[in-house]
């Protein structure tokens, strides 16, 4: 009796699609990794969650969409705000798909320590704007030189035309909250919004792949866990790489706090266990081989790399307010050259500038973190300095218009 052939895996064809240009991209974080061949099961898992979904989550936007009043497994966004702010016992005769949301996201898992949840949380508000910075620029904006979620973003109207600014404000309000003291418990802000921001994923996958509009055979699942993984990997990883590109110093134990809080937080979100990482070398690799299997030069890219910075035309500044503007559009583009390279600049179309912003921001970190942030008091006077950073940096996105917990957009 032979043996059948093993018939090959059908990925999407975004699936390494540019390796050549991702290698190149790439290697100074090989370097880093000291990397040497890929490892080919791990890219074929890419491959093979770009048309995974969580299941939890897409089981209850399935129910929330349903029309019936009657049937049993109807979810209604009010019994999803009463179980997430009092917990699934305050809904009466809750439907099997809530139920079994919560079931998922309530239980703590045993590795997760709040004690250093908090400190990660710390270690998050002490980086402050250069938090921020990279996160916008390197893990955001870079991104869009890729397919796949700028398209999902294009395609249902997110960081384009007027919703640019607020929706960068929910995006920074949301990373902003986990960070605060116990806002990782169950009756914290940074717990609701994440587990929140999770059944928005699903409700807006649902809802794009049943528009049939979405071309699953290019980019697999709308929101997939391939995608997920990635996204965690820039809030995490490549946030503490960027902000030592500017200067900060981040010691190991640092490093080891924010990772272990977004670990928790990929945890919630529905990412798959097996690539939450503990440790920046862990998600570095993960980042490395994600980087591989990427489709570079999206035509998404470009207008929404151009309506971030043409949004910062509407900030709000109580003073001097068309001053500050402009400013904060060219301190942007001049950063966005420090981490893009020219190339990087004409691949997203954006205005050329020179990265006269970034030496004086590092001369200010190495005396802030290297000097101050060696001691007791010197990181008590980053965190102050982060909070504030914090609060301003909202209000000139929100305005008088801050978002409440629970009121982000699909």
């Amino acid at each position: 009796m032979t043996t059948p052939p093993v018939l090959p895996v059908t990925y999407p064809r975004r699936f390494r699609e540019t390796e050549k240009i991702n290698r190149r991209l790439g290697r100074p974080l090989r370097l880093l990794l000291r990397q040497g061949a890929p490892d080919p099961v791990l890219l074929g898992t890419i491959g093979e969650r770009l048309t995974a979904r969580d299941e939890v989550g897409a089981a209850l936007a399935r129910a929330m969409r349903i029309t019936d009043i009657s049937h049993p497994d109807r979810v209604t966004m009010k019994q999803f705000r009463v179980a997430l702010a009092e917990g699934i016992d305050a809904v009466h005769t809750p439907p099997r798909p809530l139920r079994d949301f919560f079931a998922a996201v309530d239980p703590v898992p045993d590795w997760v320590d709040f004690d250093l949840v908090n400190e990660g949380g710390r270690v998050a508000r002490r980086l402050g704007r250069n938090s921020a910075d990279v996160l916008m620029q390197l893990a955001l904006i870079s991104s869009y030189r890729f397919g796949g979620p700028p398209d999902l973003l294009v395609e249902t109207g997110g960081l384009t035309g007027g919703s640019a600014l607020r929706r960068l404000a929910e995006t920074q309000q949301w990373a902003i909250a986990i960070a605060g003291h116990d806002a990782m418990r169950r009756d914290g802000v940074g717990f609701r919004l994440t587990v929140h921001v999770r059944l928005m994923h699903a409700l807006v996958n649902h809802q794009v792949e049943s528009s049939g509009r979405w071309d699953t055979g290019q980019w697999g699942l709308p929101v997939n866990q391939s995608d997920l993984a990635a996204t965690l990997g820039l809030f995490n990883a490549v946030n503490l790489l960027g902000v030592r590109l500017l200067g900060v110093r981040v010691t190991r134990a640092e490093s080891r706090a924010l990772m272990h809080l977004w670990k928790y937080v990929g945890w919630l979100m529905g990412v798959n266990e097996d690539w939450l990482c503990d440790s920046e070398r862990h998600q570095h690799r993960l980042n490395y081989h994600q980087l591989l299997t990427q489709s570079y030069g999206s035509p998404a890219g470009p207008p929404l790399a151009n309506a971030i910075v043409e949004a910062q035309g509407a900030l709000h500044f109580a003073r001097f307010a068309r001053l500050r503007r402009a400013y904060a559009r060219a301190r942007l583009l001049s950063m966005l050259r420090y981490f893009l390279g020219r190339q990087g600049m004409r691949d997203l179309r954006l205005p050329m500038a020179q990265p006269w912003a970034v030496p004086p921001l590092i001369a200010a970190n190495v005396l802030r973190y290297h000097v101050l942030g060696r001691t007791a008091a010197g990181r008590g006077h980053l965190l102050r300095r982060g909070d504030r950073f914090n609060r301003r940096h909202l209000r000139q996105y929100f305005g008088d218009q801050a978002a409440g917990v629970g009121e982000l957009h699909p």
